[in-house]
């Protein structure tokens, strides 16, 4: 049997090589970009170090060999998964660093990533070592930095809705690409899992939003913002392509009324919950929301997608499906495994992030004073956000502002020298 020759721009030559697919190189890079359309990638010199740490050569069980990932050697041989060269490898998890520096630890924390894979974890896009881990450190970080001023806490609504609203729809949007590169090919579990990440979204968000409605009378464009968030968080990164689309809407369902719960109930009922300023509720939206994806996850995950992921057959064994193929103690054995990984990631992060601002604090202070909190951005950058008309002769003259080449004395009254 005689096949037709390839056409001109399928065949390979030194600029693409016989290993690479084309059609996955395109995707993994629109992917990455639109990841990165959820931050400004400013990290890349620090990652490419750490992405060898993460995903290089074994030096250990838990650790890859350290080396530069920016030489033309390495970026341009073929990624150590996926049919597209290092290059295009190392520039998505790049933007998955930038898309948040607290949320994704993949480079300083490697170990987590290999030691849950080797216990047989199911997470999909990072559940755990992003989100369950972002929202526990950040919420550690705010215990040790303290509370605003009272003040700040008594009412706080959003700087600018439109642009709250036009953030989020990006960050929404961008999670196309969170999700959908990460099985490093242009397959049906990458369609699956973008698909499933919407419904989830949008099932969370409306869900938060009715309970709202319920119980306070009205929805809110916050609240719409604070479900999406849940429902992404929830599905996308644990579960997106190894569930099917009815269960990502009843993880949509518990994604939107579970964190709502914690947030507008047991948040008021506990002293110690509200002595830390937790000032964008990532104990709910992040910690607890990441933790239920990740249970939900193995109650709900189907063998034949895990096969598609994973490409390991009966390994990966949803709670629910252990009972259908007769095979219950793998379905316990799943469950047991996604909280052992909760367990692990809570105790990791709060250890390690109490840690670091222990340390920090010996070299600067956590937290600013009471009288530079009262001025805010301008006495910690010499520059506000907002010039709002009739504040311009202020910001200009002051003693903090970056925008005069000249000194200006200090308003007296303030508790600080007169500058000579």
């Amino acid at each position: 049997m005689s096949y037709a020759p390839l056409p001109s721009n399928l065949k390979t030559d030194e600029a693409s090589p016989e290993w690479m697919n084309k059609g996955d190189n395109a995707w993994q890079l629109v992917a990455a970009t639109l990841v990165g359309l959820q931050s400004v990638p400013g990290l890349l010199i620090l990652y490419g170090w750490g992405y060898r740490l993460s995903f290089g050569d074994r030096l250990v069980p838990f650790w890859g060999t350290p080396n530069v990932a920016l030489d033309q050697k390495f970026l341009l041989s073929k990624g150590f998964s996926g049919m597209f060269p290092n290059a295009t490898m190392v520039f998505f998890p790049v933007c998955f660093c930038c898309d948040n520096p607290n949320s994704d630890r993949r480079s300083a924390f490697g170990v987590q990533m290999v030691f849950l894979s080797e216990m047989g974890l199911i997470d999909y896009s990072g559940g755990y070592v992003i989100h369950l881990s972002s929202g526990v450190a950040g919420y550690t970080a705010a215990y040790w930095v303290g509370p605003r001023l009272t003040k700040d806490r008594e009412r706080f609504p959003p700087n600018n809705i439109l642009l709250m609203l036009a953030g989020a729809g990006l960050l929404w949007m961008g999670w196309t690409g969170f999700n959908g590169g990460d099985p490093y090919v242009v397959s049906i579990d990458a369609s699956l899992a973008v698909l499933n990440t919407h419904v989830c979204a949008a099932t969370s968000l409306l869900t938060w939003l009715i309970l709202d409605i319920i119980f306070f009378g009205k929805a809110s464009v916050i609240g719409a913002v604070q479900g999406m968030i849940t429902g992404l968080v929830c599905i996308i990164t644990p579960a997106a392509g190894v569930v099917q689309g009815w269960a990502a809407i009843i993880m949509g369902v518990c994604s939107g009324s579970i964190p709502w719960f914690t947030m507008k109930v047991l948040h008021k009922k506990f002293e110690f919950l509200q002595k830390v300023d937790d000032t964008m509720a990532v104990l709910h939206t992040h910690a607890i929301a990441g933790s239920l994806g990740g249970l939900l996850t193995g109650l709900f995950a189907e063998p034949k997608l895990n096969y598609l992921f994973f490409a390991k057959y009966a390994k990966y064994v949803g709670f629910f499906y252990g009972f259908d193929m007769g095979d219950i103690p793998t379905g316990f054995r799943q469950m047991g495994v996604q909280l052992l990984g909760i367990v692990f990631i809570v105790v990791l992060n709060i250890i390690t992030t109490s840690l670091i601002c222990l340390l920090v604090q010996l070299v600067v202070p956590l937290r600013m004073s009471e009288e530079d909190m009262e001025i805010g951005d301008e006495a910690a950058h010499g520059e506000e956000a907002y010039a709002i008309w009739g504040q311009g002769d202020r910001l200009e003259n002051s003693r903090y502002s970056a925008y005069n080449d000249i000194e200006v004395p200090a308003t007296k009254g303030l508790g600080q020298v007169e500058m000579t």
